[in-house]
């Protein structure tokens, strides 16, 4: 099955379910599914972002390129794409002399069962079917109020950060240096043995664990000081239990106070109102009667009036309750000096315990019940610390129970993790290298000492990668004999073998090939485009070797036009290929030689 192409003029915004506006979109060259996986980023649009006005970029499947000059704005566009999967950014990102920036792409995903929940928690309808297409846009303003957009329905930016595990894979520049530390190894070999959701019952007995351990020690606390603390516990609950607060208890007696400061004037107010209501010659109720009486008679004339008799009805019974309500008002007024006294006693008292305990009465009260646990807990320490050292020893067993199996989980997956990063070594030209997992976990020994020191929420394994490049040398910490483009071609293995799972999401590497030259280039170029066989790669370089091997090559230009440097991208044609490749071989002066050589490597790549 094949598309047809479709000039990028064409593409349009077009109605779809739930009149939501979504991207519909063909590729920019035909290609067979069965071969390319069609689920990917699809169209990219930036603007008036850092350097750039306008641009529109259309991807395809397989390996997609950009090359440019060095600060010609590649980087620009990683970084947009690193906003749409939810990364931060700021609005110093707006181009000068622009009020709003906007950065849209279109996805197509594979539709799959955490994604679907995710987006129906979100309010992002979908139809359940196989595909899902997302467009993303995040706008940005120079007021500072940025916004997200899944599908033309505001989200927030933790949201997308949630599906944007689904969306991309960035590996920026310089991320090798990460691998010098040996904290990102676990999480490496975690993500290759996919135990995400083991660590996550192994962090939860541990925080059960260290919670029952941090209350032990507490309990063991000094006596001398439990039994101070005993004494101003008791204190305090005396203190809170005689006055025996009540919720709410302050705003009524402020209520109370207030009618009885202003008794007389409540006194005048419910008089005139009973008045003008009732006792008066012009009774507002007496004379709701007659013009009731009235319209009834009228509408025995015209019809058109009737449906007013039961308005009226209603209002005369609420004003007659009105002046029920205002006469016994009245009649309950009361002056009490000896009332006014109590109250304002007793809120001074309230005053002072809320300043005392948290500020509010519900803060004194919370004081108070925990007090009271607190002294229960003292007085019975030794009944207590008896129970949480039974419940520590049950904690702890379960604990080592799961960190065991994820520890035999690990060692498992890193025999087969060392086998495949071997074998893929061996592509990036690193054919004498040698890998190696090494795990140190505690032995049964130390598991039975009460030490805490090696539990972790992350279980309690050491993990470190070792690496040798040369024949004869020993395995060593990668950090002591990785040189610069060494890491570089191992952080591309393992983030192709370890942590990127040849699934539906797009894989985006920033110069992962610097550093590195010559038969090294050609070869990480050749493992860019075997992983680009099962899922989308963009990748920035500076390598012609690379850029050869591209299914579809853009070009980053940098130019001044009318005083402002612009940035601008285009896909480029065959004969454009060419010379770019030419120059990203010789510089700025290319040769007939150097184009030769461009168009070989290109036919080579086919």
């Amino acid at each position: 099955m094949a598309y047809r192409r479709k000039p990028p003029q064409e593409i349009a915004l077009i109605s779809c379910r739930a009149q939501k506006r979504v991207f519909r979109f063909l590729p920019t060259r035909p290609y067979n599914l069965s071969q390319r996986n069609p689920f990917m980023l699809n169209l990219l649009k930036i603007k008036n972002v850092a350097l750039i006005s306008e641009i529109e970029v259309e991807f395809s499947a397989g390996l997609n390129l950009l090359t440019g000059e060095t600060g010609s704005g590649k980087s620009i566009i990683v970084d947009s794409l690193g906003a749409l999967s939810g990364t931060r950014i700021s609005s110093d990102l707006i181009k000068e002399g622009e009020t709003q920036a906007r950065i849209e792409g279109l996805f197509l995903l594979r539709s799959n069962k955490k994604l679907l929940e995710l987006l129906d928690e979100g309010g992002i309808e979908t139809d359940n079917s196989k595909e899902i297409e997302l467009i993303v846009r995040r706008e940005l303003s120079s007021s500072g109020k940025n916004r997200v957009f899944v599908n033309n329905q505001l989200v927030t930016q933790n949201f997308l950060r949630s599906i944007g595990e689904f969306l991309l894979d960035i590996h920026g520049q310089g991320e090798q240096a990460s691998l010098y530390s040996p904290s990102t190894h676990l999480e490496m070999l975690d993500d290759f043995a996919g135990v995400r959701e083991l660590r996550l019952r192994v962090a939860d007995e541990f925080s059960l664990l260290n919670k029952t351990k941090t209350e032990l020690v507490n309990l063991r606390g000094d006596e001398a000081q439990k039994l101070q603390l005993v004494d101003i516990l008791k204190f305090q609950i005396a203190e809170l239990a005689a006055a025996n607060l009540q919720t709410g208890e302050d705003e009524k007696l402020e209520d109370e106070k207030r009618r009885l400061s202003n008794v007389e004037k409540l006194s005048t107010l419910s008089d005139e109102s009973y008045s003008l209501l009732y006792d008066d010659e012009h009774a507002v109720i007496a004379a709701l009667e007659k013009i009731s009486k009235r319209i009834n008679e009228l509408s025995g004339y015209e019809s058109s009036f009737r449906d007013f008799n039961e308005a009226l009805n209603s209002a005369e019974a609420n004003l007659n309750e009105l002046a029920i309500s205002i006469r016994d008002f009245r009649n309950r007024l009361e002056f009490s000096p000896e009332r006014l006294e109590e109250i304002e006693n007793r809120l001074a008292q309230i005053s002072q315990l809320k300043r005392k305990y948290g500020g509010s009465i519900e803060s004194a009260l919370a004081h108070f019940e925990d007090s009271e646990k607190r002294v229960r807990n003292i007085e019975t320490a030794d009944l207590r610390e008896a129970e949480l050292r039974e419940q520590l020893t049950k904690r702890r067993g379960e604990y080592i129970a799961l960190a065991r199996e994820l520890s035999e989980r690990r060692k498992t997956a890193a025999r087969k993790l060392e086998k495949e990063v071997v074998k893929n070594l061996q592509s990036v030209a690193l054919e004498k290298s040698r890998f190696e997992v090494r795990i140190e976990s505690p032995t049964g020994d130390e598991l039975n000492d009460q030490d805490f020191a090696q539990f972790s929420a992350r279980g309690f394994d050491n993990v470190e990668f070792y690496f040798s490049a040369n024949v004869g040398e020993s395995l060593k910490p990668i950090a002591k004999v990785a040189s610069g483009g060494e890491a570089s071609r191992l952080m591309l293995v393992l983030k192709t073998v370890a942590t990127i799972s040849h699934d539906d999401k797009a894989a985006v590497f920033d110069e992962v090939d610097v550093g590195i030259g010559g038969r090294v280039a050609e070869a990480v170029g050749l493992k860019l485009k075997e992983l680009s066989k099962s899922q989308q790669v963009l990748c920035v370089t500076h390598q012609p070797q690379v850029a050869s091997l591209a299914d579809q090559h853009f070009f980053v230009d940098k130019r001044v036009s009318k005083n402002r440097t612009e940035i601008f991208v285009r896909e480029l044609k065959k004969e454009e290929r060419v010379e770019e490749i030419a120059r990203m071989l010789t510089g700025r002066e290319i040769t007939a030689t150097a184009r030769k050589h461009a168009k070989e490597m290109i036919a080579a790549a086919r």
